[in-house]
């Protein structure tokens, strides 16, 4: 019984000291008073619709030219684009994100969407965006969004979701979307303004 019982207690020691030392590892971030364990959304996603838990931080979501290396151009892409469908024109409002920059960069783009769920399009590409996903909770008429990595939608009702998506833009006035963009497949076609 006697080598059990220090078996044990050799044991229940090095778990012991394994589980201080992970407890005090230095690879823990240390977090200030405003921030959270939630690693934070892309600044470009303050669009009112999402976790209203994220702070929208003082210059109104620009990311004030963080991680551009000097390059301005980077950070100062024209965010308008213009969504036509069946003749009709929609403008929209890109997101300040690498996806949408992505996405900005292979337009023009005329699409076939396929019809889904009586409340979007969707189309996959032949090659992938970046991904900064988050579940929106709400999709609103208008939303454009990508799935995944290489997967466009486009919504034309607003409902709740708890998929995740990357935002990549929005419809300014998305009145008459539902009506243009029909119940089957339709050719859409995305240009910068």
């Amino acid at each position: 019984m006697r080598p059990l019982r220090k078996y044990i207690l050799m044991v229940a020691a090095l778990f012991l000291i394994v589980s201080l030392t992970a407890a005090c590892s230095d690879d823990d971030p240390v977090l200030s008073d405003n921030e959270t364990t939630v690693p934070p959304k892309d600044e470009g996603n303050n669009d009112n619709s999402t976790d209203p838990e994220t702070p929208t931080p003082p210059n109104g979501g620009e990311d004030d030219n963080e991680g551009n290396n000097g390059n301005e151009e980077d950070n100062t892409m024209n965010k308008n684009i213009t969504i036509t469908v069946a003749g009709k024109s929609f403008a929209a409002t890109l997101a300040d994100n690498e996806a949408a920059r992505a996405f900005a960069a292979k337009l023009p783009m005329t699409i076939q969407m396929s019809e889904l769920n009586g409340n979007e399009k969707y189309h996959y590409l032949n090659s992938s965006l970046p991904v900064d996903s988050y579940r929106p909770g709400t999709i609103h008429t208008g939303d454009l969004m990508l799935y995944g990595s290489d997967c466009i939608v486009l919504f034309y009702k607003t409902f709740s979701s708890s998929y995740s998506y990357t935002r990549l833009g929005q419809i300014t006035n998305p009145e008459g979307l539902a009506e243009t963009l029909g119940s089957g497949n339709v050719s859409v076609r995305f240009e910068m303004q």
